[in-house]
């Protein structure tokens, strides 16, 4: 779960900081030391699944905050004080935690988040889908179906298990809609499904197929990010 920190508290934003690190499911993506600087983050599309947050800060507080949120990420209030703990659960927050947090009862909390967060990708990934247009029709194409995708010149081409597509669309428009937990950009020319990459080796990704396999290159620029996520994702 990539998580983002707001808290004008330098020590208290160090401390959840440290849990974050501590837990192998989270990744500390950001820390602001108040709410409008987030704001502008989370307006840049940074894909944010947890928020940890705090409720008095200047300029902003933090329900204020949550107020100016559409489509809010899960958020868990830590606060040095427990009367604000009614209105923070009527924007369905996950947790309300008091200063000072222990680790125990930090870890309680994300525990909570991650189960929110685990049934609902499942959910995505089971039921989603995207319909592309072939000749004069438009085709259901699910998630798990697709294995790579591929850019040439001014188009794309999706390939799919028993199918190809070919569309006329940039590698960034096909990126921004396909979900980012499941499809990774690891080339200029290549996005792939991570559920579909059978090994990397060396600066290749090898994905299976019924009649051989398919080697698709690893950008030198994409490496690291890739190898990390990848990590994470089989802790």
């Amino acid at each position: 779960m990539n998580c983002i920190i707001i808290d004008d508290d330098d020590l208290s934003r160090r401390v959840i900081e440290e849990f974050v690190k501590r837990t192998e499911y989270l990744t500390h993506t950001q820390s602001f030391s108040g709410p409008v600087e987030a704001i502008n983050y989370l307006k840049q599309g940074n894909e944010v699944d947890l928020i940890f947050l705090d409720i008095e800060m200047p300029e902003m507080s933090g329900i204020e905050f949550l107020t100016t949120l559409a489509r809010p990420p899960q958020i868990i209030i830590v606060s040095s004080k427990e009367k604000y703990a009614l209105e923070a659960f009527e924007y369905s927050v996950t947790d309300y935690l008091l200063k000072p947090v222990t680790y125990a009862r930090f870890f309680k909390a994300v525990n909570k988040a991650f189960d929110v967060f685990a049934n609902t990708r499942h959910d995505i990934d089971a039921e989603k889908e995207i319909f592309i247009k072939k000749n004069s029709s438009l085709v259901r194409l699910k998630y798990n179906d697709i294995l790579w995708v591929e850019a040439l010149e001014n188009y794309v081409v999706i390939n799919a298990v028993t199918d190809k597509f070919t569309i006329h669309f940039t590698m960034k428009a096909i990126e921004s809609q396909l979900p980012a937990t499941r499809f990774k950009r690891v080339h200029r020319s290549f996005i792939v499904n991570v559920s579909r990459i059978a090994s990397i080796e060396d600066n290749s990704i090898i994905i299976k197929l019924a009649d051989g396999k398919k080697v698709i290159p690893i950008g030198k620029s994409y490496r690291d990010k890739l190898l990390k996520e990848i990590n994470l994702m089989n802790k």
